[in-house]
């Protein structure tokens, strides 16, 4: 395009941008900070492959429809860009951690048609197979695990004993899986950095968003450490009891973020990623 960003995106939403400035960026976009005509902030995300940003813009809308946990609204999403409703930071004090575990229980139970979803899936700068099916337990193996192992294998990141060890937690995932569960509406990347804390709530930003397994969400939220997460494991569990044994099946669900590390950052990630599927093996 021959004019800049804010000009294409004053057209777009059909407010002027009346001033704007980058604030960084990863994963092949960069990110900027935009004040409209109207008075709204808006967060713009920019990225020269629009596939990742239609299935950010996507998973969002879909997340808005259990009316549940908070997302930010989709401005915009067109021509390498995406414009959101800006989100104001706060604090992850002990009622915006009760209320987010409960909203986000409610959001699991508001349910998908299926596992996988009917659009294409990105995690990070990764395709995310999303082709949908009736059971979690093969789905998670060939649409979860698999894919990304093999990209590590391709890498030289993985060698032969890695590829195998993965491999034998997919094999055997119809005995690790526990009990079967209906299709939760998932946010699929959950970790702390896609939670931001605004307004006495928790809101989910930069989704994956799929029909999952509810412990999919729970387990990542725990693997890098979202404040106060006890707290919202309590609420949590107090709207939505978890299924016996949610404690040991950790590691599995945690696995597949670990494999998209491997994949992105390299070889730094292949130990946690080991100790967490001979964990997911033991259990």
């Amino acid at each position: 395009m021959s004019d800049g960003w804010p000009e294409r995106l004053g057209r777009a939403i059909g407010v002027p941008v009346l001033d704007h400035r980058l604030t960084g960026g990863g994963h092949g976009a960069s990110h900027a900070r935009a004040r409209l005509g109207d008075g709204r902030e808006v967060f713009v995300k920019l990225a020269d492959a629009g596939a990742e940003l239609s299935a950010e813009a996507v998973g969002l809308r879909w997340l808005a429809e259990a009316g549940a946990v908070p997302v930010p609204e989709v401005l915009c999403c067109a021509d390498g860009m995406l414009a959101l409703s800006w989100v104001p930071p706060g604090s992850a004090d002990l009622a915006a951690a009760d209320r987010f575990g409960g909203d986000l229980a409610r959001l699991h139970a508001y349910g998908a048609d299926s596992f996988g979803a009917p659009w294409a899936g990105f995690i990070a700068s990764l395709p995310l197979p999303n082709e949908q099916a009736g059971s979690w337990p093969s789905w998670y193996a060939e649409c979860r695990l698999l894919p990304y192992c093999r990209i590590a294998r391709d890498a030289g990141t993985f060698g032969q004993g890695e590829v195998a060890l993965i491999e034998s937690v997919a094999a055997r995932i119809g005995d690790l899986a526990g009990p079967a569960e209906p299709p939760s509406r998932i946010h699929g990347d959950c970790w702390s950095g896609n939670v931001l804390f605004s307004g006495g709530r928790g809101w989910l930003i930069d989704p994956a968003a799929h029909g999952g397994h509810r412990e999919t969400d729970l387990a990542m939220l725990a693997l890098f450490g979202v404040p106060r997460l006890d707290r919202i494991m309590g609420a949590y569990r107090e709207v939505a009891p978890l299924s016996e044994g949610w404690q040991v099946r950790v590691p599995l669900h945690q696995l597949h973020p670990l494999l998209v590390h491997v994949c992105l950052f390299g070889g730094s990630y292949t130990g946690a990623a080991v100790s967490a599927a001979r964990a997911a093996l033991r259990a």
